[in-house]
């Protein structure tokens, strides 16, 4: 099964009281995620990158056309993972996923490329090129807390990401405990908007009581702590 998404999305920096503020006037016009429950629920993913960081790299130096590879699951129980292949061209995010089995994902991350090279799909075969020509390998785990809100139209959805930690020594996706680090602090919340086209303009005021600032926030290359402390830009 492939899933293949276009969309614009945008991340802002807010604070828990403004979380609470946002989520009281959105949640007039969408609903809650069904996987929300009373908290939100957990976000798992393994990011891989070529033998000279070159993803990492490009999202640093602002590159506009740029890639991220990652396999993401949300419960550590699960029998399979979405290994998927996120690509950025101008403002627009293009996002194929891979619904891949639980063995499949812990081969890849241990290397073996092979049920990529076997699969006749053409997502795979485009993920298996990249991969065996970059020499890409798992460089860091990153896990976060989201609550998020959707509405079909223009596939829009909002989220509200907290509490992201990670490793870039530990990619064991399906261990329930794994050994993750704070990345942030506490107060740190990243909203996301995202939608196809535009955004509906009852969602887009009730998002516009505050002039937020649009950052480029990206959980990956926050987790890439000891590559910043080398240097990396």
């Amino acid at each position: 099964m492939i899933l293949d998404v276009n969309r614009v999305e945008k991340k802002y920096l807010i604070d828990p009281v403004e979380m609470r503020f946002l989520k009281s006037r959105i949640s007039t016009y969408m609903q809650e995620d069904v996987h929300n429950g009373r908290y939100g629920y957990t976000v798992r993913s393994v990011y891989f990158d070529s033998l000279y960081d070159s993803d990492y790299y490009d999202k640093e130096d602002g590159v506009d056309d740029r890639k991220k590879i990652r396999l993401r699951v949300y419960d550590t129980n699960s029998d399979c993972a979405k290994l998927e292949l996120k690509e950025k061209k101008g403002g627009v995010q293009r996002k194929r996923s891979l619904l891949v089995t639980r063995e499949e994902a812990e081969a890849l991350i241990n290397g073996d490329l092979h049920f990529l090279k076997e699969n006749k799909d053409i997502l795979a075969q485009n993920i298996y090129l990249i991969m065996q020509m970059g020499l890409y390998r798992p460089k860091c785990m990153v896990e976060y807390d989201r609550f998020a809100y959707l509405i079909n139209e223009n596939d829009t959805r909002i989220t509200f990401d907290s509490n992201l930690r990670g490793s870039e020594s530990n990619f064991n996706l399906f261990k329930e405990d794994a050994i993750l680090y704070p990345l942030i602090y506490p107060t740190e919340i990243t909203l996301e908007v995202k939608y196809n086209g535009f955004l509906m303009s009852n969602i887009k005021k009730a998002l516009s009581y505050k002039m937020y600032t649009q950052i480029s926030n990206s959980k990956y290359v926050k987790s890439r702590m000891l590559l910043r402390q080398r240097g990396g830009k």
